[in-house]
């Protein structure tokens, strides 16, 4: 009953239904995931482009500036974004250029505004060359017809952006996998209502709900429920029409987890506990055909678990890794993968202090989960793996 972190990711992923696919305008794809091969539908650039203000000239007219001895171009007209210069440039002669717009014929290379000095209304003086380098060729980003983003791609802001560049109003996407999410326990309570001694606030449902949306997932909130089999089990009946349940709390060892008890009483389990720290006392199970994924209580590790068990599996995506140098140690535990809390450093990684499960801010102000595997240990200037919080 007691599996690793790999393990635990691998059963409840074994257990979500495969999704279907649909077309979404590209505005409303961040989060989701790519179901289909995107192909650039225009080149980017659309022409070839100056990078920087300036003038256009020939490279070879302007090989001599410099600030004692400028070069004298005659001005030929201008180009800008969408109001392109029509005509060809000829020797000694250049045209003002704007970022963006295309080059016109005849000219090969930019030199920036700073570097000039107008000199009467049709000359400019050059005190430095002009640089081809400032020139985007067409096409130097993509090309039309070029396969660009390949499907399985989870939609970041850049990658919509991107997905409109190349010329896709709507997208084709994976649909959103319907995640039902309950928080348990007497002692919480709505944010904002007055705390009394013991209480917390409810913080794990917030938190969930927000890593939900930002994994591209529908969430339907089902709120919270004290500890009593009675209202757990009205709380499950409303979940119907989810792929999955996930819940926060109740799943330990204590006599008044209940969550776990009708978990092994009257549905299924496929393990409890997991190898790992913090979020060792999580759950996977079934009600009525439900997949149901219980977290830990206790803040840390419920954010902890989702963030390396659970989205994975909803979107089908890797927990995204790097190696680092470490600056500090980092202790290993005999049998459980640990996931340490830390801060980067000038491209190192150091503790980052205090390791409670329940001290939420150390999550907030951490930069990453240091992983020390079973049996370990770190020490200082080995390099370790890290996941980016």
């Amino acid at each position: 009953m007691h599996v690793s972190v790999t393990e635990a990711r691998e059963m409840l992923s074994a257990l979500l239904p495969a999704l279907g696919t649909e077309t979404v305008p590209v505005a409303q794809a961040l989060g989701r995931t790519l179901a289909a091969d995107l192909e650039a539908r225009v080149s980017h650039p659309s022409a070839t482009e100056s990078a920087l203000d300036g003038i256009a000239a020939r490279e070879t007219d302007t090989l001599s500036a410099s600030a004692e001895t400028p070069v004298r171009l005659r001005i030929a007209g201008e180009s800008r974004a969408g109001v392109p210069f029509d005509g060809t440039v000829g020797a000694g002669e250049c045209v003002r250029i704007y970022t963006g717009a295309p080059l016109p014929a005849g000219v090969d290379a930019i030199c920036p505004v700073e570097e000039l000095q107008d000199d009467g209304p049709e000359h400019v003086l050059l005190r430095r060359p002009a640089f081809p380098g400032d020139v985007r060729p067409e096409g130097g980003d993509f090309r039309a017809g070029e396969v660009v983003m390949r499907a399985g791609l989870r939609l970041s802001a850049p990658r919509v952006a991107l997905a409109a560049a190349l010329g896709h109003a709507r997208v084709p996407v994976r649909r959103r996998m319907r995640v039902a999410l309950l928080s348990t326990g007497d002692e919480v309570i709505e944010p904002g209502l007055p705390l009394k001694p013991g209480q917390v606030y409810d913080s794990n449902r917030v938190g969930l709900s927000a890593m939900l949306q930002e994994s591209g997932c529908e969430v339907i909130e089902l709120g919270h429920a004290p500890d009593s089999p009675a209202s757990l089990q009205a709380a499950l009946g409303a979940a119907g029409g989810a792929n999955v349940l996930l819940t926060s709390g109740g799943v330990s060892m204590g006599r008044y987890d209940f969550m776990r008890d009708l978990l092994v009483e009257h549905g299924s389990v496929s393990f409890w506990k997991v190898r790992m720290r913090p979020g060792g006392p999580a759950i996977l199970g079934g009600w009525n055909g439900l997949p149901v994924f219980g977290l830990p209580g206790n803040p840390v590790s419920s954010l902890v678990v989702f963030h390396v068990i659970v989205r994975p599996a909803l979107t089908g995506q890797p927990v995204q890794s790097l190696k680092l140098r470490a600056a500090t140690p980092f202790r290993g535990l005999k049998d459980k993968t640990a996931f340490w809390r830390g801060v980067i450093r000038e491209g190192e990684v150091g503790d980052y202090g205090a390791q409670g499960s329940g001290i939420l801010r150390s999550l907030s102000d951490a930069d990453a989960l240091v992983i020390v595997p079973e049996g370990g240990a770190v020490e200082v200037g080995e390099v370790v793996d890290v996941v980016l919080l």
